[in-house]
């Protein structure tokens, strides 16, 4: 992947609506795209009903470039997708949004992503013009996106394909307790069983002990984890703490 590599160009296609365009540059601004292209908008531009629904993304809308024929739009690009979602009869790869953002992330030079009008998407000879489809792959009884939600799928893709955000994170989760303060759990348990006649059966003592301390590793509890989980085993054996004065 190149870190040089631009942001992908968005170039709608006789769009209808200045609501959807305005929905639409919300969605690219949430993902870091900003370079709208408007092809032919039907209403002109600008136009006034697209800043109030791009919902403070107005930097999109003002920065819009209007051309008036999609190869003028795509001129300066090395390498373009025309979204459909239904492909036709046209030689050509397919892409899901995941596997366009991949591609536009490792090419050396600009990209541009094409969408076609809400009513009835991209013609054949616009799709010809791109070099790859990006097809969404949607439920095959209910294949309704509207243009602002194919934007937003494909800007998603293309931003989490550069991101390191892990797909699972603790917050405030200060790493697992030293192995001396889980030790003292383990006691504090054990001695809390013993009085308690828990490991009452002949023989299994020791597998019974060896559980629980499987169990209280296994977690990697934090530290005042350990210290809350080692509270709790006195305050049920009847073990008063000391009271700790907060210090300022």
């Amino acid at each position: 992947m190149s870190a040089s590599t631009p942001a992908p160009a968005v170039i709608l296609v006789r769009p209808q609506l200045g609501e959807n365009i305005g929905a639409c540059a919300r969605a690219m601004l949430n993902f870091g795209l900003t370079d709208m292209r408007l092809v032919a908008p039907r209403d002109g531009w600008p136009n006034p009903e697209a800043w109030p629904r791009a919902s403070g993304a107005d930097r999109v809308l003002d920065a819009a470039r209007v051309y008036a024929t999609l190869p003028e739009a795509i001129a300066d690009l090395s390498y373009v997708y025309a979204t459909t979602v239904r492909p036709r009869r046209i030689t050509k790869p397919v892409l899901t949004p995941a596997g366009a953002a991949v591609e536009i992330r490792a090419h050396a030079g600009a990209s541009g992503l094409i969408f076609g009008p809400e009513r009835a998407g991209l013609e054949t000879d616009e799709l010809a013009l791109a070099h790859a489809i990006l097809s969404v792959p949607v439920n095959s009884e209910f294949g309704s996106l509207n243009l602002a939600q194919a934007v937003l799928i494909a800007a998603f893709e293309w931003f989490k394909a550069g991101d390191a955000t892990p797909a699972v994170s603790l917050e405030n989760y200060a790493g697992p307790a030293a192995h001396a303060e889980l030790e003292r759990l383990i006691v504090a348990v054990d001695e809390v069983l013993e009085a308690a006649d828990y490991f009452n059966v002949a023989g299994r003592v020791q597998k019974s002990k060896r559980n629980i301390r499987n169990l209280l590793t296994r977690p990697a509890f934090s530290e005042d984890e350990v210290r809350t989980l080692r509270g709790i085993v006195h305050a049920l054996a009847g073990k008063r703490r000391p009271k700790v004065t907060p210090q300022d």
